[in-house]
């Protein structure tokens, strides 16, 4: 390759000599206090970014709502171009002509804007601003020509601001023109060839893109030409099934799409799933905090993919794909396809349901399992129910409870509709209720003889973290961060919306049963959590299977009322765009800058403990190499032996080299496996004691400076802190070895941690 360019760019040394005389000329002959203060406006300089955003957003969801079919695709195609292009295409020219930006080879560059770490060429400003407008002169003809000369005003402020070369941009505007070109013709034949086979009725309506206008359709015999032409045909079956078909085709797009996020290994594996793949080394009847489930679901995913991060994950976006067929089943069978369609969206905007399409955590399998009861369970309850209905009703709350004890909710549940639906209560007299409690019952077993055999521990963790213990007395304290949290998770507007149908469905619960029965499945767990609240900290996912039925609710309740769709659309579309950067942080570095270390959330999810790993496992190198690792707690100590190959390859031996900090009592699942008792299989040895820091403070106005694309630095550094004294009882020596700063490849700090030397265990 490089001897391919030491043969082209001789010849074209003139062009390149054209290209800085003409930057130069732009960068400096033209200055002016007017262009100094506008051109970085126009570049998202000075803070124009997220207002800039925010304008984009806005006009997303106007496009959706009030656009038409016309706006609608056009809008969508944009996006398509935007977040396709500037990666796929923009950034991989970048990355493979590497040229360097003017201000590093050019003294006397006039730089007007922070300085990008970035290729020169081309210029993804322009591509992104040139695609973005032939997509709408393509739908909307010369009316558009004002965006044209916006796109062209931004292509010159890239110049003059002094980051770009005119070739940059130049090539940007051709680059972006042609693909957003390519686009459009490969969107006409994917509908085409996709439109025709699987959605005749729409594509009959709407054949070409561009011009999405009904078309024309020949009179029928024995209709005079001026009469309106019959569309029967198309409605209502052939358009039910598409929904439906199309629903499955997004469905299955995002568990492919999902499968291969997680292989990409953007994000980490958080604490809690490291130390349950850990689980997954060691197979039990149940474990210290929870059943088996979790295990066993990480020990098939491991044995299909791998130990990898993906491996881990695997049935995370297998247990949303499923979630969603069911969901969208049921819903299509109660008020039709469509809107069934659009609450599938809706989970795609739900950031708690999206955290859970792709952490392996407890929760994911049952959510799962507890809308398949709710499902199954509506089945079972109608006049024609059959026995075999409830049990899936016992068999889905049994595997649930096998992943998180709190599917036994669900029974409370049952009970208060049973007391609120007295046309039910008959189901009560035949076998089926019955029946699933059995099975329910059944699935306990593993754990219960578990906790049996060791002094029923898991009771005594999930008292002690429920705050059963403590003497009971309302508070506040708690209950405006459990309730912004939710806000949080659910979506603003979603939560409003699932709400107000909570309460407002109560007037028809008797003439819809459908309604009370959802209330029953997901209520009752939401507002228990928040009478809770007034005693203890809730953790927000502890409501997580209250969601589903909640939201189906939502559902049922809103979808035949037409003034609140607006407002819905927009909730939708503010999610999706809070989802996106939930799957990749980093892209706020596109509006504004890159998250400090401290306060980007991506580090709660593992992020930067590979390089962590790797540090500490180099100083365990220099330290001795027969020495180990001793975690200040089990989440760090789970991902210090996932990500250090050495300690990976020893966890499945009698020998691990990373421990979690022992204690004489119980206080993980460590303390029940004989070889994670450093203080007997260890004895004589060294080892690094590593303490895993909290997140330092950010200085008080950070939130500004960082918006001004300034520095920021912490608050307080704490000072340094002395080794446990329980291991400076167990080691001969103790010496602090000072505080690592974990940094990514762009430099930010993401994680510290606080190393001992310790020598020879006693």
């Amino acid at each position: 390759m490089l001897e391919l360019f030491s043969l082209i760019l001789p010849p074209m040394h003139w062009l390149q000599s054209l290209d800085t005389a003409l930057f130069h000329f732009i960068n400096s002959t033209l200055s002016n206090p007017v262009f100094d203060w506008f051109m970085p406006v126009l570049s998202g300089g000075r803070g124009a970014m997220p207002w800039f955003t925010l304008a984009v957003v806005i006009a997303f969801i106007t496009a959706m709502i009030r656009g038409g079919a016309r706006g609608r695709i056009c809008a969508l195609l944009i996006l398509i171009v935007i977040a396709a292009g500037d990666p796929l295409i923009v950034g991989t020219i970048k990355n493979a002509l590497a040229r360097p930006r003017p201000f590093l080879v050019l003294p006397d560059d006039i730089v007007r804007l922070n300085r990008p770490g970035s290729g020169s060429m081309p210029s993804a400003h322009a591509a992104n601003w040139f695609a973005a407008v032939t997509v709408l002169f393509l739908f909307y003809g010369r009316k558009v020509w004002p965006f044209y000369l916006m796109a062209a005003a931004v292509a010159f402020s890239r110049v003059y601001v002094g980051v770009h070369y005119p070739g940059d941009v130049t090539a940007g505007a051709i680059f972006g023109t042609g693909y957003a070109i390519a686009l459009v013709v490969m969107a006409q034949a994917f509908w085409d060839f996709i439109g025709q086979r699987f959605f005749p009725g729409w594509h009959e309506r709407l054949p070409i893109l561009i011009s999405p206008k009904p078309k024309a359709q020949s009179p029928k015999p024995g209709e005079s030409a001026g009469e309106k032409p019959s569309t029967s045909n198309l409605q209502p079956s052939t358009s039910q099934t598409e929904w439906l078909r199309l629903g499955y085709c997004v469905i299955v797009f995002a568990l492919i799409a999902r499968w291969i996020y997680l292989a990409s290994g953007l994000i980490g594996l958080s604490g809690d799933e490291a130390y349950q793949w850990l689980w997954s080394k060691h197979l039990a009847l149940s474990y210290y905090s929870k059943p088996l489930g979790i295990a066993y679901i990480q020990w098939a995913g491991t044995h299909i993919v791998g130990d990898t991060n993906l491996g881990v994950r695997f049935f995370s976006p297998v247990f949303a794909a499923i979630l969603s067929f069911m969901v969208l089943r049921f819903l299509a069978r109660e008020i039709g396809a469509r809107a069934a369609f659009w609450m599938l969206l809706v989970t795609f905007a739900t950031p708690l349901l999206v955290a859970g399409s792709l952490l392996m955590t407890i929760d994911p399998p049952l959510v799962l399992c507890w809308m398949w009861a709710v499902i199954a369970g509506w089945r079972a309850v109608q006049a024609d129910g059959k026995t075999r209905d409830w049990l899936s009703v016992g068999l889905a709350l049994g595997l649930g409870f096998l992943c998180k004890p709190t599917a036994a909710y669900q029974i409370v549940c049952w009970a208060i509709f049973f007391a609120l639906q007295p046309s039910a209560r008959i189901h009560l007299r035949k076998p089926g209720p019955w029946l699933a409690l059995a099975i329910f019952a059944f699935c306990t077993l593993p754990p219960v003889i578990w906790n049996a055999q060791h002094g029923w521990i898991t009771l005594h963790h999930v008292a002690g973290n429920a705050g059963l213990g403590q003497k009971w007395h309302f508070t506040f304290k708690y209950l405006g961060e459990f309730i912004g949290a939710e806000i949080g998770l659910f979506n603003p507007v979603f939560f409003v919306a699932a709400l107000w149908a909570t309460f407002a469905f109560w007037k028809k619960r008797q003439e819809k049963p459908l309604w009370l029965f959802l209330f029953c499945m997901g209520a009752p767990v939401f507002f228990g959590h928040v009478l809770y609240a007034f005693h203890s900290r809730i953790l927000p996912n502890w409501i997580a299977p209250a969601v589903p039925p909640m939201f189906c609710l939502m559902a049922v309740f809103w979808h035949d009322r037409r003034a609140v769709k607006p407002l819905l659309t927009a909730g939708l579309v503010i999610g999706i765009v809070i989802s996106v950067f939930m799957y990749d942080s980093d892209l706020i570095g596109k509006i504004v800058s890159k998250l400090p270390g401290d306060v980007d959330v991506s580090h709660r999810l593992g992020r930067g403990y590979s390089e962590a790993a790797k540090l500490i496992e180099s100083e365990r190198e220099k330290f001795g190499t027969n020495s180990f690792i001793i975690a200040n707690d089990y989440g760090s100590a789970g991902l210090y032996t996932f990500y250090s190959p050495a300690a990976h390859a020893a966890a499945i031996t009698d020998q691990p080299l990373v421990y979690c900090e022992w204690s004489d009592e119980p206080a993980n699942q460590f303390y029940f496996w004989p070889e994670y008792n450093y203080l007997q299989t260890r004895r004589g040895q060294n080892a690094l004691y590593v303490r895993h820091l909290d997140a330092y403070k950010l200085e008080h106005g950070w939130l500004w400076k960082w918006l001004n694309h300034e520095p920021v630095t912490n608050r307080d550094i704490p000072p340094q802190q002395p080794a446990p004294a329980a291991i400076a009882d167990h080691f001969e020596t103790v010496t602090n070895l000072g505080v690592y700063e974990i940094k990514l490849r762009d430099g930010r700090i993401f994680h510290r941690v606080q190393i001992f030397g310790c020598y020879h265990l006693k």
